[in-house]
């Protein structure tokens, strides 16, 4: 089960870091879609709690060393601690009550908590300019197109991806 695990954490990190490039590859704003939180929600659905946390750690970190997306400062650690809380939460709640779609908003409040944190330690840190409050009042007036994306297609693609006998047998 673990070898299981890790290689669909695998997966979804390589998701995490193709799907962004396809997007920035058609002019499609990732800061607008969100391409790099659906892999990271979904991993959390799949890996519970503690594996959907790690993809949402180390996809953020991988991409931005590797494609220089997100920028390495100040948005790759705040969405290291956002993403973090997307995995972590989606799996925690899913695994508690099997609601998918109290899972995904529960996830999404949880994961904007963590980046506010996330944008705070980078504002002591790293880049003291940044104000973390004005970071994530922007990042979210951005992101609304993607949240509904979300919202809409994540439920819809669980639900079928668990009602899809091979990959449930894959999965579970």
């Amino acid at each position: 089960m673990k070898t299981k695990k890790l290689v669909l954490s695998g997966f979804f990190i390589a998701c995490g870091i193709v799907l962004p490039m396809v997007f920035h590859m058609f002019s499609m704003g990732g800061s607008v879609f969100l391409p790099m939180h659906i892999p990271v929600l979904i991993a959390g659905y799949f890996l519970g709690p503690m594996y959907g946390a790690a993809v949402g750690v180390i996809t953020p970190i991988i991409s931005g060393l590797l494609t220089g997306m997100p920028p390495l400062v100040p948005t790759m650690p705040i969405m290291a601690f956002e993403l973090c809380g997307y995995g972590l939460f989606t799996g925690l709640i899913f695994e508690k009550t099997n609601k998918i779609y109290l899972s995904l908003i529960s996830a999404m409040v949880a994961g904007r908590l963590l980046a506010i944190l996330g944008a705070f330690v980078v504002s002591l840190t790293l880049a003291p300019n940044v104000n973390p409050i004005a970071y994530i009042v922007s990042a979210l007036s951005t992101a609304i197109p993607g949240m509904t994306i979300q919202l809409i297609f994540i439920p819809m693609l669980i639900k079928l991806l668990f009602k899809n006998k091979e990959i449930s047998r894959i999965i579970a």
